[in-house]
């Protein structure tokens, strides 16, 4: 640390806080952090400093950090705004101290791959204990044929699906031999790896897996093919889904990967606040993907050819893979979530996934707003022709004029700040209707709130299994 008073480093910013000017260390330190001379300033913290000393007009001086990739900075800086030049600032650095960046314990690192891993999967499946297949999701047309593929193996081993490299052993292959294991995809030439997250406790095996399909090669971008005109016109509502959501969903994902791989340091440690700048991008990119997906399937459900397509399924198995795919985002509030146990079933008649996007809707809506250390309970109920799934939660619950117009078109009861499009809940009920069901909600102001998803019963399915309506 050099002595108090001492300048270590003059510097400069314009109006529209470019670094114009810098001395070292400053000047090195800009360019480590990805700018330049004459580029906006690349340290964060300086950054919000010069933006804050502009809107005030008066000095501002702190002390700053930065890590430049090896070593982690800190130093002393004095911002002036200047007086011959309008929104500009004058720097002085009056102090430096650099250390190495601390090495970090293989598990950390390992938390880190994963969760950079989970971003830029572009397949994910959960997966039982003995490897078998429970749930598919898939955004790439890449790999539309193969998650279609496991989409209707439901129940069998997610490697009868995939081509793995050098797979010498009888299957089925103890997971810590799969995960990392190289995948061919048909119709892929990328290359492609398997990654295998446990879901396990201490002292037990693993109840259960997710499994990850990555490759570390981005996708080419490929134009969108061109439709007939005849088949435009009569999908004039369809802008979102058809032009816009393929063209910019990979490009979004993308920045949530990178911002990603900045927010859990996988480079190494980083100082606090550059996390934190990061961790906001992943939150923005990943409101606006969803809002994106949100618009594209509104979209689908008001176009007038739409419609489901109706299939023998059990509810309770979907309301399990629901709650379990949103189990750690409960866990992260501590809210527990009370699915219908193993064996207990009801039969129905609906389309398995419009039925999952449904029930994780209302699961996610009760999670965001319930209280920590709260419970939520998804409960089976069969009357009759009709099945139900019904989704309650602790939280504060609806008055009679919230509940008249919850299910309106971008209705957010005046919430504000939690990302959410208020169209979760419209689009929700459009696909209860076309399954021939309903979407009703019974609430009470500070009472919780129960949302009641009922479709057709699958009633002979009833009567051989002994399930009572």
């Amino acid at each position: 640390m050099t002595q108090d008073g001492a300048i270590i480093a003059r510097a400069r910013t314009d109006a529209a806080d470019r670094l114009i000017e810098a001395g070292e260390p400053l000047s090195g330190l800009q360019y480590r952090c990805g700018g330049e001379i004459g580029g906006i300033v690349a340290v964060p913290e300086l950054l919000e400093l010069a933006r804050k000393v502009r809107a005030y007009g008066f000095k501002l001086a702190r002390a700053i950090a930065a890590f430049d990739g090896s070593e982690t900075i800190t130093a002393w800086v004095e911002v002036s705004p200047r007086e011959d030049e309008a929104d500009g600032c004058d720097i002085l650095v009056r102090s430096w101290h650099a250390m190495p960046a601390p090495q970090e314990s293989e598990s950390v690192l390992h938390r880190r791959k994963t969760n950079l891993d989970r971003e830029v999967a572009e397949l994910t499946a959960r997966l039982d204990a003995a490897q078998r297949l429970l749930a598919v999701t898939c955004d790439s047309p890449e790999l539309a044929d193969v998650a279609g593929r496991m989409e209707a193996g439901i129940g069998t081993s997610w490697t009868d699906h995939l081509n793995l490299f050098d797979a010498t052993h009888k299957q089925p292959l103890h997971w810590r031999l799969l995960d990392g294991a190289r995948v061919e995809v048909e119709g892929s030439n990328r290359p492609w790896r398997a990654v295998l997250i446990p879901q396990v406790l201490p002292g037990f095996e693993p109840s259960g897996f997710e499994l990850l399909l990555v490759s570390d090669v981005p996708p080419a971008a490929a134009p969108p093919e061109p439709e007939p005109e005849a088949e435009r016109e009569g999908l004039k509502p369809g802008v979102v889904g058809l032009d816009v959501a393929p063209v910019l969903r990979q490009p979004i994902a993308r920045i949530i990967a990178n911002a990603e791989t900045i927010r859990t340091q996988l480079a190494g440690p980083l100082p606090s606040p550059y996390a934190n700048y990061a961790g906001d991008i992943v939150n923005a990119g990943k409101l606006l993907l969803e809002l994106l997906e949100d618009l594209a399937d509104l979209e689908v459900i008001e176009s007038e050819n739409f419609h489901t397509q109706p299939d023998h399924i059990d509810l309770g198995d979907v309301a399990r893979q629901a709650a379990g795919i949103l189990g750690v985002r409960a866990a992260e509030k501590n809210i527990g979530l009370d699915a219908p146990p193993l064996g207990e079933s009801l039969p129905a008649i609906a389309e398995f996934r419009r039925v999952l996007q449904v029930l994780l809707n209302l699961i996610g809506n009760a999670i965001r707003y319930s209280p920590a250390d709260s419970r939520i309970w998804i409960r089976l109920e069969a009357d009759g022709d009709r099945a139900r799934v019904i989704v309650a939660d602790q939280g504060p619950g609806l008055d009679e004029s919230e509940q008249a117009i919850v299910f309106e078109k971008f209705e957010r009861l005046g919430r504000s700040g939690d990302g959410g499009s208020g169209l979760g809940l419209y689009i929700s009920r459009r696909l209860a209707q076309a399954m021939g069901g309903r979407l009703t909600v019974h609430s009470a102001r500070g009472q919780g709130a129960r949302f009641v998803l009922e479709v057709p019963a699958d009633v002979e399915a009833m009567a051989e299994s002994g399930v009572s309506g």
